[in-house]
């Protein structure tokens, strides 16, 4: 810490900051600048106070021993501190700071890296404005049960913040705003404090089941200089293990499947990592069982024979057992609901029909946000990490397996198998309705891409439900990075920046990360395009650009159906055309690779091939594709 002394008259002083600030001051704290001095002011000598060891250099240590590759954020005065600490003190280097244009997207490309990379990136967020900013992404990455650590900068002693804005940016309780949905949150007081909360808070996170924390970063802990530092001290961080299944209810669920006629196993939120997912492969393999994958993450290979996702009601309304991993909705998944005018539902199940959960969601449950969906009424209920509880129920079962039940498991395999094949027979049947029809199909879309990415080590990170699950009908999917689901809270703004993140986490593994956006979720926040150009992040965007909120069209057109006033006008409200939206001079303004619009569908194959092309030189790429709605 160092004094200068200024010997400057306070009068003279205050003319020249005003002079020279007088272009960009302006309102109360300007107006009180150039008010006149009291007639009893003093000329004295100016002290000014500098230190080079500021709060937030600490803090920078203490996310340097947490490991953070990253921090993203929309530069804000109240983490000016940390900001700098991270460029200057930390050389920007392990956390490297990611410069977003909206607290939204920040939160969002968190959310999409920690699904590849399967550790959680930092968040840098600015007070009040910025939270509330932020919020939808935080809430998305709530329910999609994923770690993200966020800091919010805040002025908690109210004598310190500067007048104006700095009020309006603070908050007596700031994670308030976010607390019904992260897992975590703390106001640390101290540099200490800060220390073991951080340690805490990321230890929080990544315990399952995995949701975002928030840690406060008073502004006067950053800025002031560190004292007694000697006493300071990182504590280790040790994460737990994931809580594996009781070993009698693992021998119980065992004994049901091995002994089972039809049992379904069905998968949601269950494989974090290409082991989880070779697990489900074995436990599958073993019992020669039907799969159903809900996608919330690439939990099973998509040409597997016994991938049966197609045939999903079928296999529930006839099984005997049905093991359910990680699911987030499963009485929807036994049940039918119908949306009408009256409401309904009946179960799906067959009478004696034993249902079994292995998950974590017991495990931690709030409850003013209703994203838990429905109780579903089950036999065995294990309260464990699914991924972590299959090695010992694989083990179970082989135990339990006879020679005989050996034979009729082959014999159900085989039936399977068959079954599969004439799915994706199907599939590749209907995708060629329409085929050389303008707009572009999306099914020749996903098909024209897969044939210029399947000989690539490719990652889709994209949700896909707008494109009718087309790439999951006619693509190879084989690891666990080559699919990551969707959003959680199915907020629209999430795909874009969450794309980009994990195109973030892919870029060191040299992955082909490909992102199927929609037109709607790119113009929530179009910002990210310039992010993935100024931090050389490699994308390839293929625009599916039907010109609408095409589901939001769909319930309009059902509500006026619903009330016998026709269809005709349904488009008032939900289409974005008159006029339409040019995303390749979008993505060109921003500093992308571009082409399109594209509504020949002769034209797209090469398109995508020279983006590509683009991609692998390290640069991101969007092909506007003008499509059919679904």
């Amino acid at each position: 810490m160092g004094y200068r002394k200024l010997p400057l008259d306070r009068r003279d002083f205050l003319k020249a900051a005003v002079g020279g600030a007088a272009t960009v001051a302006s309102g109360p704290a300007a107006r009180a600048l150039t008010s006149p001095e009291p007639a009893s002011a003093p000329s004295s000598e100016i002290e000014a106070l500098t230190t080079d060891r500021p709060g937030s250099d600490f803090m920078v240590d203490v996310l340097k021993s947490l490991g953070f590759d990253f921090v993203c954020a929309n530069p804000g005065s109240s983490f000016r501190g940390l900001h700098e600490s991270v460029i200057n003190y930390g050389a920007n280097q392990n956390p490297e700071l990611i410069t977003c244009c909206h607290e939204e997207s920040a939160v969002a490309m968190a959310h999409g890296y920690a699904k590849i990379e399967g550790k959680p990136l930092c968040v840098f967020a600015h007070g009040t404005v910025g939270l509330q900013h932020a919020a939808m992404a935080i809430y998305n990455a709530y329910c999609d049960r994923v770690p993200v650590y966020i800091i919010l900068g805040n002025t908690i002693d109210a004598t310190m913040r500067r007048p104006g804005a700095e009020w309006s940016h603070s908050v007596q309780d700031a994670g308030a705003m976010v607390r019904d949905y992260v897992k975590w949150d703390d106001l640390p007081i101290s540099l200490q404090h800060f220390a073991e909360s951080a340690v805490r808070a990321y230890k929080i996170a990544m315990t399952p089941p995995m949701m975002p924390v928030l840690i406060v970063a008073d502004s006067e802990l950053q800025e002031n200089p560190i004292q007694n530092a000697a006493n300071l001290h990182i504590p280790k961080l040790t994460l737990p293990q994931p809580p594996v299944g009781d070993s009698g209810a693992v021998s119980e669920t065992a004994r049901l499947l091995v002994q089972a006629e039809n049992p379904v196993i069905i998968v949601d939120h269950s494989a974090r990592t290409q082991a989880g997912m070779e697990q489900i492969v074995e436990l599958a393999d073993l019992l020669q069982a039907p799969v159903v994958d809900q996608f919330g993450r690439m939990n099973f290979p998509s040409r597997h024979p016994l991938n049966q996702s197609a045939n999903a009601r079928t296999l529930i309304s006839s099984a005997d057992v049905i093991l359910g991993l990680e699911l987030s909705d499963y009485w929807g998944t036994v049940h039918s609901f119908k949306d009408q005018l009256h409401r309904t539902s009946h179960t799906l199940t067959k009478p004696g029909a034993k249902l079994i959960s292995i998950g974590v969601a017991d495990l931690y449950l709030k409850s003013n946000y209703q994203d838990f969906q429905r109780a579903p009424e089950v036999d065995v209920a294990i309260a464990a990490d699914a991924e972590a509880t299959l090695p010992s129920l694989c083990e179970a079962i082989k135990r339990q397996t006879t020679a005989s039940r050996k034979a009729l498991f082959a014999e159900r395999g085989a039936k399977l198998a068959s079954a599969r094949q004439t799915d994706l027979d199907s599939a590749r049947t209907e995708a060629t309705y329409a085929w050389d029809a303008s707009p572009i199909s999306v099914a020749r879309m996903c098909a024209e891409l897969w044939e210029q990415i399947k000989s690539e080590d490719w990652s889709l990170v994209s949700y896909i439900r707008h494109s009718s699950w087309w790439p999951l009908r006619l693509w190879s999917f084989e690891k666990y990075y080559q699919f990551i689901g969707g959003s959680g809270g199915y907020g629209m703004g999430y795909n874009a920046p969450g794309s980009l993140g994990a195109a973030l986490a892919n870029r060191k593994h040299g992955r082909l990360t490909v992102n199927i956006q929609d037109d709607g979720d790119l113009l929530y926040a179009p910002g990210i395009m310039w992010t993935a150009a100024h931090h050389r992040i490699p994308i390839l965007n293929i625009m599916h650009n039907n010109r609408a909120y095409h589901e939001e069209l769909m319930h309009v057109q059902r509500m006026a159906n619903r009330h016998e006033r026709g269809v005709d006008r349904a488009k008032i409200g939900t289409v974005i055309d008159d006029p339409p939206v040019d995303f390749a001079k979008m993505g060109q303004s921003m500093g992308l690779y571009a082409e399109g619009p594209i509504s020949n569908p002769n034209e797209l194959g090469p398109a995508i091939r020279r983006a590509i092309a683009a991609v692998k030189r390290g640069e991101p790429a969007i092909v506007d594709v003008i499509t059919q709605p679904r």
